[in-house]
């Protein structure tokens, strides 16, 4: 009688362990899920504070854009050197593209004028390109030119022995023809 007593307590101990750790694991996957359900949630409200936001933007730009003509940009650089204030390097970067961009102006065009539209923005920025290409060698030149004449200025008030040169080097540092020296 003993050993069923203890046999049937065991198996109670058992079942009752069964259904607590069964239990356990209900809770746990219900924490689980309602973790999910929250992580999902506020993945989805950030997405659409972010769509919201981007669209915001985008009727901002469009509203300006729209807003802006041909001398509204004019009208505030006169505005602001009224003022006299200071400008940062960002506000005059900003001032000076706004003051070079075109309204774009294409809603009621028709795909030829588009393509009009596109060719003459292509020819701009071709322009564009091609005048910051001359900028870029005329800067690269010019410190050549810096450069050359520092060191040919280096060269005739050195004192002591002079710097041996290259004739490839002598002909690009001075445009005398060089001195003859008789012994």
């Amino acid at each position: 009688m003993a050993i069923t007593r203890r046999v049937c307590t065991r198996f109670l101990f058992q079942d009752n362990r069964r259904s607590e750790r069964a239990e356990q694991q209900r809770v746990r996957a219900e924490k689980e899920r309602d973790r999910q359900s929250r992580i999902a949630e506020e993945r989805q409200r950030k997405e659409d504070e972010e769509a919201k936001k981007r669209a915001d933007d985008e009727a901002k730009k469009k509203k300006v854009l729209s807003n802006m003509g041909a001398h509204f940009g004019g009208f505030l650089a006169k505005a602001e050197q009224r003022r006299g204030k200071r400008q940062t390097g960002r506000e005059i970067k900003k001032k000076t593209l706004a003051e070079r961009r075109k309204p774009l102006a294409i809603d009621n065009l028709r795909e030829d004028g588009l393509r009009e539209r596109a060719k003459e923005m292509w020819e701009w920025i071709y322009q564009l390109e091609s005048d910051k290409f001359d900028l870029t060698e005329k800067t690269r030149r010019q410190k050549y030119e810096v450069r050359r004449l520092r060191f040919s200025h280096e060269d005739r008030h050195r004192k002591g022995r002079p710097r041996v040169t290259s004739a490839a080097e002598d002909k690009f540092i001075s445009h005398q023809p060089q001195k003859l020296q008789l012994k």
